[in-house]
């Protein structure tokens, strides 16, 4: 019986920073998904991954990001995409969660996240901050790792989030906008679902659980 549902955050509970990135790119006039090219080269040693796993700061990143781009022959700071991590709480999203906690389920939340902003969204301000703070109140439990050193999609964060709900993997749904972070929840035997857009995963979570579309 799947009776637990576990969440990505930037992504799923909140708009995709890959949306801002994309942004970012057009106004700057670099190639699209430029950031995510910058992500996906060397990808457990980049800036990324080492920021993630909180190895540096956020002046370490600001650097070392910029140097990643120039190798790929173009200008751009880190801290330029710092200020675009933090995304919109999707609405949907909160009532799913608000949902599930009235009926019973079991709710986790593993954030690939850095030590900058305010709060685990990163918020850039006080007032946000607190709104998603307000939300990941919902949560039985919030792995950030940022905190523990261990990024995903690294099998052990999933194991720790199992063994920390005491639940097996097979009555658990994962929710995640990467596909390489969904592929490890699967392998331990987890509904894995990989989030396009708000609606899409609301029908693909309610089917995973049997309930009615629209439920949510």
């Amino acid at each position: 019986m799947r009776d637990t549902v576990i969440f990505d955050f930037g992504g799923v509970v909140t708009s995709s920073p890959f949306e801002a990135f994309n942004r970012l790119e057009r106004e700057r006039g670099l190639p699209h998904d430029l950031i995510r090219r910058i992500n996906a080269s060397n990808p457990d040693d980049n800036a990324w991954a080492l920021f993630e796993r909180a190895e540096i700061d956020a002046a370490g990143f600001d650097t070392q990001f910029a140097e990643e781009a120039r190798v790929l022959g173009h200008e751009l700071r880190g801290e330029d995409v710092l200020s675009l991590l933090s995304g919109d709480i999707r609405p949907r999203m909160v009532h799913a969660l608000d949902w599930l906690k009235t009926n019973g389920y079991r709710l986790g939340c593993i954030t690939n996240n850095v030590p900058a902003g305010e709060g685990a969204g990163m918020s850039r301000s006080a007032e946000k901050a607190a709104k998603v703070a307000a939300v990941m109140e919902r949560f039985d439990h919030v792995i950030e790792s940022s905190k523990i050193g261990i990024r995903k999609p690294d099998p052990r964060i999933y194991e720790l989030m199992l063994t920390t709900l005491g639940k097996p993997a097979a009555n658990c749904v994962y929710l995640d906008d990467l596909g390489i972070n969904c592929k490890p929840a699967a392998a331990l035997g987890m509904h894995a679902i990989k989030v396009t857009g708000e609606a899409q995963a609301l029908d693909a979570l309610a089917d995973a659980l049997g309930v009615e579309r629209g439920t949510f």
